[in-house]
């Protein structure tokens, strides 16, 4: 059976490591690491590397250069699953891989308790497996609580 191409996408910080306790999903499969934090490459092991700017709503025009970012390397490693646990990093991967037909999964951060974040409410409509990590904000039609990521 042939491997599939998993991108794995999060911004630094708590992102980046609830993404990487989920390393056992990929385990069996090829996975490129993206994120915004050059530094975080030692945490790969041997895996791909890349890294996209930092970037957050109040700093409109990174955003659309990260948007970007993210379309080029989604369009240069045209993965087969798309995964992320947040933030924008992972939106946008999102979008594009939906766009080149790649599957989906967001898994919002464990950080919102109370709420969906703004990213993890906008990709409603694009993530094919739409996760929390609350079951206080889970929903009959999404997102799906299936447990937290200790």
């Amino acid at each position: 059976m042939k491997k599939k191409l998993v991108m794995a996408i999060a911004s630094r910080g708590g992102h980046w490591i609830q993404l990487n306790r989920l390393s056992a999903v990929w385990e069996e499969q090829d996975v490129i690491f993206i994120t915004n934090d050059p530094s975080l490459e030692s945490h790969v092991g041997n895996a791909k590397f890349e890294t996209v700017i930092d970037a957050n709503m109040d700093q409109k025009l990174k955003l659309i250069f990260l948007a970007a970012q993210t379309f080029f390397k989604v369009l240069k490693h045209r993965p087969d699953v798309i995964i992320s646990t947040g933030a924008a990093p992972g939106f946008f991967a999102l979008i594009w891989g939906k766009l080149i037909g790649a599957k989906t999964v967001w898994v919002d951060s464990v950080a919102n308790a109370d709420e969906l974040s703004l990213a993890g409410k906008k990709v409603s409509k694009i993530a094919d497996v739409w996760l929390t990590q609350w079951p206080e904000v889970a929903k009959e039609d999404g997102p799906l609580y299936k447990g937290r990521v200790f």
